[in-house]
């Protein structure tokens, strides 16, 4: 075949500037990074966060034209141009510009201050971008892979600590599993439909009137590899197992940025999977996302609150979170529409859950890097022992942000769980909201705990010899910017609601 006679897919390079964006930013990281000497103080944290707030305003722009014009694909059907896309890409680049900030000080307090882990944050943001917008389950793959790959870099990327590198092993040996298991399911679903487009599979199983048993067995065989590939990624109960270990181990900014923009990625996947591709098959996984939904709930507050350490306290309480964003995929779920499959109070509920709950466990983790003091080692509840007095303002910050998460009214974090437990309710999903509420009062006890340890606990001998907490210029915006959201989002919540797809 002659060249002239290959035709590439029209590009609307507009659309995919956010993309770009990041591509070039995490390029010129690592090119002049590694040409030029160290940079000025900050300027790494400072030249990610431009970049980063670059794409959020270009997903603004975005967002306008959807308006406009409506939803539309690019790249010859590979990738969707929606609200809900562009939703994930506004939260990842808020998580990404907490997560430089929170990062700055951190690596040159541990003497490792350089480039590479700010381009793996923006090649993260890239994975998760391309995995929510995806319209191809081949694209989904490649999303969640250059997500993961980035961030078993990061986990593993405080090289004076042993836990840090255990970690990263960890998460590269069991995140792999998970991606092989997703692919065997992508290539079931391709072997019944002959297809990987998430419209044509939608439209392949419209178009049946019944598949031959092979085929159906097929089917029921790759949506369940592929649900246990997503419910890894969101740290669903039991798939959960490598998180606590993972959080722990990785350095603690990095945790934040894994917490938050990892998460919403792969939420925003599974609505595009299960809503937009697999709505025939609802009937087959509502049981398993509903128990999913229980244990992932009920197993992530028990846990918690037995824990010691903060991290792995948080760890666990991210579990909890993914219920809760679960309870919302459930009512998603229940309450598919074939006409419209994408849209409900289910699915509206996740997004509003993954934006708010980015900006909350960012400023929570700002706290806990502060608190870690060189070697990111004190961060057991001893390590915040007295931390009321000694850091009045930042002790308060982090109740505030301890409190929202635990889902107390006039916070940003009672919406969240509201939203979600009301989508439920509104579908009749009666025993999963109660069951989130109750999750929701065990789960309190483990921010109680905490808050304790930092106004209540009595000094023990040796505290007055640790090293003093530190808040850098940049931890305390981003610690004061999370604050400042999670007060005015309880308080005054509807300019949010109002414009969450």
């Amino acid at each position: 075949m002659g060249g002239s006679t290959l035709q590439g897919p029209s590009i609307d390079w507009v659309s995919l500037s956010p993309l770009l964006v990041l591509l070039g930013g995490a390029m010129v990281l690592l090119v002049v990074g590694a040409l030029t000497p160290l940079w000025p103080k900050r300027l790494y944290a400072l030249f990610t966060a431009a970049v980063a707030t670059t794409a959020g305003v270009l997903g603004v722009v975005l967002w306008h034209q959807v308006d406009r014009e409506g939803p539309t694909t690019l790249v010859k059907d590979a990738l969707t141009l929606d609200k809900m896309s562009v939703w994930l890409l506004i939260t990842v680049a808020v998580a990404l510009v907490m997560a430089s900030f929170i990062t700055d000080d951190y690596l040159r307090r541990e003497g490792l201050d350089g480039p590479e882990v700010y381009a793996m944050y923006l090649l993260a943001a890239i994975g998760g971008v391309v995995m929510g917008a995806a319209n191809d389950l081949i694209v989904l793959f490649l999303g969640l892979e250059i997500l993961s790959i980035a961030l078993y870099v990061l986990a593993a990327s405080h090289r004076k600590r042993i836990e840090s590198q255990e970690s990263g092993l960890k998460y590269f040996v069991l995140g792999g599993f998970s991606s092989a298991i997703f692919l065997y399911g992508v290539a079931l679903v391709y072997g019944a439909t002959g297809t990987t487009n998430l419209r044509k599979v939608l439209a392949a199983f419209a178009a049946t009137t019944g598949l031959e048993n092979s085929d159906e067995a097929l089917v029921l065989a790759g949506v369940a590899l592929m649900l246990v590939g997503l419910m890894f990624k969101v740290a669903a109960v039991p798939f959960h197992f490598w998180t606590p270990d993972v959080y722990q181990g990785a350095p603690t900014p990095v945790t934040g940025f894994m917490a938050s923009a990892a998460k919403a990625a792969a939420f925003v996947a599974m609505l595009r999977v299960l809503l937009g591709a697999l709505p025939a098959w609802s009937d087959d996984y509502r049981p398993v996302v509903w128990v999913l939904t229980v244990l992932t709930l009920v197993g992530g507050s028990v846990m918690a609150v037995v824990q010691t350490s903060v991290k792995r306290m948080l760890a666990f309480s991210s579990v909890s979170h993914a219920g809760f964003m679960l309870v919302g995929v459930e009512a998603a779920v229940q309450s598919i529409n074939p006409s419209n499959p994408v849209t409900n109070d289910g699915s509206s509920s996740v997004l509003l859950y993954t934006l708010i709950y980015a900006v909350l466990v960012g400023g929570t983790f700002a706290v806990v890097t502060a608190v870690g003091r060189t070697g990111d080692g004190a961060t057991d509840l001893a390590g915040f022992r007295g931390l009321g007095r000694t850091k009045p303002v930042l002790a308060l910050a982090m109740t505030v942000l301890l409190l929202a998460q635990a889902g107390v009214p006039l916070t940003s974090g009672f919406i969240a769980k509201f939203n979600v437990i009301a989508a439920a309710v509104n579908v009749q999903s009666y025993a999963v909201a109660i069951i989130a509420m109750v999750a929701a009062v065990i789960a309190a006890f483990l921010y109680l705990r905490i808050m304790i340890s930092m106004w209540v606990a009595d000094a023990e001998a040796g505290d007055d010899a640790r090293e003093p907490v530190r808040v850098p210029a940049l931890l305390g915006v981003t610690i004061a910017i999370s604050v400042v959201f999670t007060l005015a989002i309880g308080v005054y919540p509807s300019p949010l609601l109002d414009i969450v797809p």
